[in-house]
């Protein structure tokens, strides 16, 4: 403590005197700089433990410090980087401080007016500093900076959308950011159009006319985006975006052109009619007989009406229409038919519980509801038929004509437009020629397309055109990957060791599709283990096999007989993990090139490991994870479980910080992890803490993204109250007690049977036998076991007492079957084959599956809370609860770039150093106790 504050004296000594020495010498001038510089850094040090909090005496000093850097300094970068810094974290210190401040302490409201003004003109001037500070630094960055540069726009972007509604704070902010030249905002462009819609007209002064200049001279950059936010279901995003789309028409007319036909007709051939309608009633069957949520069934089927009433316009949808248009059409008759007899009283559709009654009906309300339900009963019976025949149509769709289901995109012939992902700062793209004609479609759950197009160049440009899917967040994904690869490059200690996160073309074309560009040369680690393994006459589930042999009850075990079982099924199957080690020495064509794969495999891995850990990117099973068969590198894939989603659900939570499991460890040099593996995550992990402040900047714009903010809030991947076992009849028969008669003709069920969303159903609720996936006759359930049950899905009552079996059995018991038939069928067509490969067997396969789908949130809930949080920008509470969802993630994120992620956040600790944090990381992850616990599907055992 003596020799540090004797240090900083003597600095600030050597600082004073080479002030005044500099009056006199300019040559003089870097040495000043840089002695202020450092002391300005060695205060900060002092004071700061966790996160950025200094006392008032030390933010005066380190001002001075900072200040004096920056005098008459018009070519440092770091002065005035710093200087801006430190301006925008006292702002955002003062702008906490100002709503903490307890009423209690205001005894008057003079004095609290008075309390508020100093805060007011306080934040103002630091925002006004850090703005100033920010264009100087951005300015004067160069590429030896381009990381901390994104940090000062990033910080930047966030000066103006937190405080451009603060007194002249717009005006500062306009005048100051014409300095800054337009290529660098392309950077930080997905960032700029997430706010498009802000409600401020400050703001939205600063903004907008940013866009419109933007748009004017690097057009091409916009137009993907742009044709993104023009179909967002938020209205004011939407105008926000036809406005700027209108301006770019003026100077840009056939490129805009282009890029809404291409952006519609991908969309097109990415959703067939006959795959929206099949999302769409399963979706439907599940909020109406699942959740009881009539209106929310309506929202998902009144707009597949609308465009189905529209008509078709190429062969595939007429062929569509001509076979299911009648069945459909009628089907929504019934509904309107339904919407006008609840309505016609001036009644509400229900949101939840279904159609019912009042508790003592009238008759002609009695008769109105018999009516009502009849209506939607005949409407489902109809649905139900279309979805059986959708459902056998949809395995037969391996192949696409886009003369059938595009003829617009066949005719395109010499765009504008640019290919995807080829626009370089410089300004130079791309220009697309042709689209083939032939679409491939690949047999996975959400049957993406494989579509290839000619450029302009000549050359032949392949995407996975991906539908069902929000690519968006995948896109901000590889924007940090890019900001990592560019620290890695900068820094001596990582720049000649080859490190970097292969990154691929990611374009979202809406809030549910996208393309994705084609890394050649690759293939899963699923597939290329089953390949192998086929070749040597391996089961492929062979580790599952050894696991059943001793316990056919896996999942319901305590963790020590997991583990015991788990390393007893490791030590028992042949070939004991080399499949990958294998596969590399197979695949090169000499020891020496086999050598070089080895070390960038490793490398890879190791980079991955802390970048992901620290994105807390989830979700890691071996078809996430794709190998380069040229490069030997790993790349990643699937980045929708980001911030520890995985880690934190109720079901099968994710028990390691990344996969590091014994194929990928046998597959690396011969000391294992103790070799290049360790050193690279060192190496990588030091770099990502010395550049904590340009992560976490990237990190907050992240996730106070309005676009994909809505996703903390959905981090449990159950929906609350579900349970999540599998359905069972005798379950049924168990929960289904405690009736209370409330009067003769009404019975209350306090414990409730519920249709889980979801689940893979074999039993049928009817005498006559159904055949399940595996082709087997499920025992079937008598309604004579049924006459005293109460279903509920969800919320939705469907009351079978013994007196009123005779007139609701049937209709009820229908539908139970109904939506029971719908789970198992869409489960069906989307079960993942990686798992039915690996487990092999029905039952656990159906378990599996389940487990997999609840990994994370059902699509269609996703999307519609996206829709939801967004129109809902002014309710206090969801920005309350997104703002706090925020600040944990952010300081989860902080403590991890400290070292102080494995303490309590209640006591105080001393940050781990980079060895201590990784050494335990790794622990967690090659943990027989973890890896036992995670679901089937992620293939612990590999």
């Amino acid at each position: 403590m003596h020799n540090r504050d004797e240090a900083m004296n003597r600095l600030s000594r050597l600082a004073d005197v080479v002030d005044l020495v500099a009056a006199a010498d300019t040559e003089t001038k870097d040495l000043r700089v840089s002695c202020w510089l450092k002391l300005g850094e060695w205060k900060m040090a002092t004071c700061q433990n966790h996160g950025f909090s200094l006392c008032k005496k030390t933010q005066y000093e380190v001002l001075i410090a900072l200040k004096r850097a920056t005098h008459d300094n018009m070519y440092g970068y770091k002065a005035w980087h710093m200087w801006a810094l430190l301006n925008f974290r006292l702002a955002q210190q003062y702008d906490e401080n100002r709503h903490n401040i307890p009423k209690e302490s205001a005894p008057s409201t003079l004095t609290q007016s008075a309390t508020t003004s100093v805060f007011s003109k306080t934040l103002q001037s630091h925002v006004a500093a850090a703005v100033q500070g920010f264009v100087k630094a951005i300015c004067l960055g160069t590429k030896r900076w381009s990381a901390s540069v994104q940090q000062d726009l990033l910080h930047f972007l966030t000066c103006l959308f937190s405080y451009g509604h603060v007194s002249d704070m717009a005006k500062i902010i306009n005048a100051e950011i014409g300095e800054v030249a337009l290529e660098a905002w392309l950077g930080v462009l997905p960032q700029l159009l997430a706010r498009i819609h802000m409600k401020s007209s400050s703001v939205r002064s600063v903004l907008h006319p940013l866009l419109t200049r933007l748009g004017k001279k690097h057009p091409q950059a916009l137009m993907y985006p742009l044709s993104v936010l023009v179909k967002s279901p938020v209205q004011e995003r939407k105008e926000s975006a036809e406005s700027l789309m209108n301006s770019l028409k003026k100077h840009s007319y056939g490129l805009v052109e282009d890029a809404l036909m291409v952006s519609s007709e991908l969309i097109r051939v990415a959703i067939l009619w006959l795959e929206q309608w099949h999302e769409g009633l399963e979706d439907a069957s599940r909020l109406y007989f699942g959740e009881g949520n009539v209106s929310g069934m309506l929202e998902v089927l009144l707009p597949l009406h609308e465009a189905l009433d529209r008509g078709p316009s190429t062969h595939r949808e007429m062929d569509f229409h001509h076979t299911f248009g009648r069945d459909l059409a009628e089907a929504s008759a019934y509904v309107k038919e339904y919407i006008r007899l609840v309505k016609v009283d001036g009644g509400k559709i229900p949101t939840q519980g279904g159609f019912l009654g009042p508790s003592h009906p009238q008759q002609d309300a009695v008769s109105q509801a018999r009516d009502a339900e009849n209506a939607m009963n005949a409407a489902w019976d109809l649905y139900y038929t279309v979805f059986r025949k959708i459902n056998k149509q949809l395995p037969g769709l391996t192949t696409l004509e886009l003369s059938q289901c595009s003829p617009a995109l066949l005719q395109a012939h010499s765009l504008e437009l640019g290919v995807p992902g080829s626009y370089r700062v410089d300004g130079s793209f791309v220009k697309i020629e042709r689209f083939y004609p032939s679409v491939h479609v690949i047999t996975s759950k959400q049957r993406p397309r494989k579509i290839v197009l000619r450029g302009g160049d000549g050359k032949d440009y392949v995407f996975l055109l991906k539908g069902h899917e929000d690519l968006r967040q995948d896109e901000r994904v590889m924007q940090l990957f890019g900001l990592v690869n560019a620290l890695l490059a900068r820094d001596r200690r990582t720049n000649n060791h080859d490190l970097n996160i292969q990154r691929y073309t990611i374009t979202p074309l809406s809030h549910n599709a996208g393309v994705v560009g084609w890394v050649p040369h690759c293939d899963t680690l699923h597939s290329l283990i089953r390949d192998y393994r086929a070749s040597k006459r391996i089961p492929l589930n062979m580790e599952n096999r050894e696991m059943l042999k001793c316990s056919q009850d896996y999942e319901h075990l305590t963790v020590m007989q997991k583990v015991e079982i788990f390393s007893e099924a490791l030590d028992q199957t042949t070939g004991k993990g080399n499949d990958i080690h294998d596969v590399l020495w197979i695949k090169s064509t000499n020891s020496e090139e086999w050598l070089d794969r080895r070390t960038k495999f490793t490398r890879s891995i190791a980079v991955m490991s802390m970048v992901g850990y620290i994105l807390g990117l989830g979700d890691r099973h071996p078809s996430n994870l794709m190998l380069d068969q040229i490069s030997g590198r790993v790349l990643h894939i699937d980045f929708g479980d980001c911030f520890e989603v995985a880690i934190n659900r109720d079901k099968f939570p994710e028990k390691v910080p990344f996969r590091l499991t014994r194929m990928l460890i046998k597959a690396m040099e011969v000391s294992g992890i103790e070799g290049s593996y360790r050193d690279t995550c060192e190496r990588t992990m030091t770099v990502l803490r010395d550049n904590r402040d340009s992560l976490v900047a990237m990190l907050e714009a992240f996730v106070y993204d309005p676009l994909i903010s809505w996703r903390l809030l959905g981090q449990s991947p159950t929906i609350e109250g579900e349970d999540t076992q599998p359905f069972n009849k005798n379950d049924v028969i168990q929960q289904a007690q405690g009736f209370e008669q409330v009067d003769s003709n009404t019975k209350v069920s306090r414990g409730i049977a519920k249709i889980r969303e979801d689940s893979i159903i074999e039993e049928d609720i009817f005498e006559e036998p159904v055949h399940n996936s595996t082709g087997q006759t499920s025992s079937a359930i008598p309604v004579k076991a049924l006459s005293d049950v109460s279903f509920l899905g969800s919320n939705r009552i469907i009351s079978v007492g013994a007196k009123s079996t005779d007139n609701l059995n049937t209709s009820h018991l229908r539908s139970v079957k109904m939506y029971s038939d719908i789970q198992s069928l869409a489960s069906n067509v989307h079960n993942s084959s990686r798992i039915a490969s690996i487990t092999g067997d029905g039952s656990v396969r159906n378990f599996a599956a389940e487990s997999l789908s609840r990994s994370r949130l059902d699509k269609s809930v996703r999307q519609r809370e996206s829709v939801n949080i967004a129109v809902e920008d002014k309710d206090t509470a969801t920005e309350e609860a997104l703002n706090e969802k925020a600040l944990k993630v952010i300081r989860r994120v902080q403590d991890k770039l400290t070292g102080t992620d494995f303490h309590p956040p209640t006591e105080e600790f001393d940050p781990l150093d980079v060895q201590d944090q990784v050494h335990k990381l790794i622990v967690q992850a090659t943990s027989t106790e973890n890896l036992c616990q995670l679901f089937i599907g992620w293939c612990a055992f590999w």
